[in-house]
């Protein structure tokens, strides 16, 4: 084997898998090695989570890597992500309020089984050149600009290979966050175990009421990625293409202590105190479990990630990861390497890529502190349906209307767009996170407000005109439009954030439907002061009644506030 590359990536999973079959597909000259700790293939039953994908990360795997073949033929397809929130009674399916989509979506994504697709994308980037060794332990990073090396064991034999680009692939482990110090505190608090179930749970059979299994087509709700939810905690359930299913448990320790679930017999009884449907149907799969997985803490952040002079970086959860809720792991690792791969093809080509990776890291960091809010102290809503009704479809509207619309028109490697989204605090990608950053703290504000159960209701994401545009957008090249684009869905955002304060401050602190909102600013009043009908202030938004119907379809409370 040669000892000298020009990317060296440690760590043989998702992350390391993709980043090479990327950089390889876009220049085959280029020389890699993969060093990976496992011995052999990626279990079926693997020690993983993350196997659901949504829109950025289903177009990364389908569109910019070209498996789209190889995903429809051996993943399951996946029908959206679907939620049961909380009832009087829980162990009746049907009594809870279902948010999720009827028909099948245009827009496609899968639920992976990370060991099969891990095998297959070793295969693929092994035949595309790169070299791979198994069994390799990285004991030593040496970072000298022109001539970093890797120490690993290799069969117990060590080894030491050089390379231009050092890429640390290897998750949690933290090789480079560790050796270069760049830590960096992550204000979220949950934790996690999941466990994988031989043979398949289909929760259409969980009830005889043929309305409620006969409201989707046959078999659609088995396909989407399931979450039961409650005050501090949401469970999983997920098909795999192996025909096994993926469980899980993530929670807020400040409502659900970790020891209350932290081992299968924990879970087993903290199911049947918290979800008795789950407890009934899962518990007596004891002898078909095939592994059983923790994770505390699981969020982390990076104060780094890519480095154009001494040539490393950091890609996957090696980086920063934020929470499992809307299956986001794909969509970050889909992000990072398409950053990652852009500055070492331009490094190879001889371009100077200094600044251009601190632009990068910046844009990549700034949108995961954008994006931490949408966790951070939200798991207190869980216990709300119409609150997280609400708090789902802007949260889907937001994650559509602009970052995944920049991917798809690959604006993430473009200077100029870059720049225009982020330079100055009136750009539009500022103001995105400022606006988003200001709903999620009306959802909390709501909150004491907000405790009526709501049963036996279906809500269907698409029957809002604004995210059935939003998502059906996604795959339109917009060329030199796209500033205009986001532009044009920035005014919606805008809008729809102002509806959605008019219906909470009408329910709550009893102001008038009329009333203008600046959505920047707007806050519910804690001392139950009416705000002003008028307010001199260009950013205010007048009612749009397009898009007060949206809101008025998401809207449990009846007709009072929404004429």
């Amino acid at each position: 084997m040669q000892q000298s590359y020009d990317v060296i990536i440690a760590g043989g999973g998702l992350a390391g898998l993709t980043l090479s079959i990327q950089l390889k597909q876009s220049n085959p000259n280029i020389n890699i090695l993969i060093l990976e700790k496992r011995k052999g293939s990626a279990a079926i039953a693997a020690h993983k989570v993350g196997e659901s994908s949504v829109e950025l990360g289903s177009h990364y795997l389908r569109e910019v890597l070209g498996l789209k073949d190889y995903l429809e033929a051996h993943e399951l397809p996946k029908h959206g992500l679907r939620f049961f929130f909380k009832s009087h009674n829980k162990a009746e399916i049907t009594s809870r309020v279902e948010l999720g989509p009827r028909q099948w979506l245009k827009t496609p994504s899968h639920q992976l089984d990370r060991g099969t697709f891990e095998n297959y994308l070793t295969e693929k980037t092994i035949a595309l050149g790169t070299q791979l060794q198994l069994d390799a332990r990285v004991t030593d990073i040496s970072i000298e600009a022109g001539n970093n090396s890797v120490t690993y064991l290799a069969n117990g034999i060590q080894q030491t290979a050089h390379a231009t680009w050092i890429v640390d692939a290897a998750s949690r482990i933290n090789l480079l966050k560790k050796k270069l110090n760049f830590q960096k505190p992550m204000e979220h608090h949950c934790n996690a175990v999941w466990w994988r179930i031989k043979g398949v749970i289909d929760i259409d059979n969980w009830s005889e009421n043929e309305q409620w299994k006969n409201y989707l087509v046959s078999g659609l709700r088995y396909l989407s990625t399931v979450h039961f939810m409650d005050k501090g905690y949401w469970v999983w359930i997920i098909p795999l293409g192996t025909k096994n299913t993926s469980i899980g448990i993530v929670a807020d320790p400040a409502v659900h202590p970790f020891e209350t679930f932290n081992t299968y017999e924990a879970a087993i009884e903290w199911l049947r105190i918290n979800e008795p449907l789950c407890h009934q149907k899962l518990a007596p799969e004891k002898e078909n479990v095939l592994d059983f997985k923790i994770l505390r803490h699981f969020a982390h952040h990076s104060a780094r990630l890519y480095d154009g002079v001494e040539k490393w970086a950091t890609t996957g959860e090696s980086g920063a990861f934020l929470d499992p809720l809307y299956s986001p792991g794909t969509d970050l690792i889909s992000l990072s390497n398409t950053l990652l791969s852009d500055l070492i093809l331009r490094d190879k080509n001889g371009e100077d890529v200094s600044i251009r990776a601190e632009i990068y890291e910046q844009t990549y960091l700034g949108l995961i502190d954008s994006w931490i809010p949408i966790y951070q102290n939200k798991y207190l809503l869980m216990g709300s349906s119409q609150i997280m009704v609400f708090k789902i479809f802007w949260d889907w509207a937001v994650y559509w209307a602009v970052p995944t619309l920049l991917f798809t028109n690959k604006a993430f490697t473009d200077l100029r767009l870059l720049k225009q989204l982020f330079a100055t605090p009136d750009s539009l990608g500022r103001k995105l996170g400022k606006l988003g950053n200001n709903v999620q703290q009306l959802f909390l504000d709501w909150l004491p407000y907000e405790n009526e159960i709501f049963e036996h209701k279906f809500i269907d994401p698409y029957d809002l005109e604004i995210l059935r545009n939003f998502q059906q957008d996604l795959d339109v090249l917009h060329g030199n439009e796209l500033i205009e684009k986001v532009a044009a869905n920035m005014q919606l955002l805008e809008k729809f954030a102002a509806e959605i304060f008019r219906h909470v401050s009408a329910q709550v602190k009893g102001t008038g439907m009329d009333i203008k909102v600046n959505p920047y600013e707007m806050k519910l009043d804690p001392e139950n002061k009416l705000p002003p009908t008028e307010v001199a202030d260009e950013q205010n938004v007048a009612p749009d009644f397009a898009i007060r119907k949206d809101v008025a379809t998401m809207w449990f409370y009846g007709e009072k506030v929404t004429a």
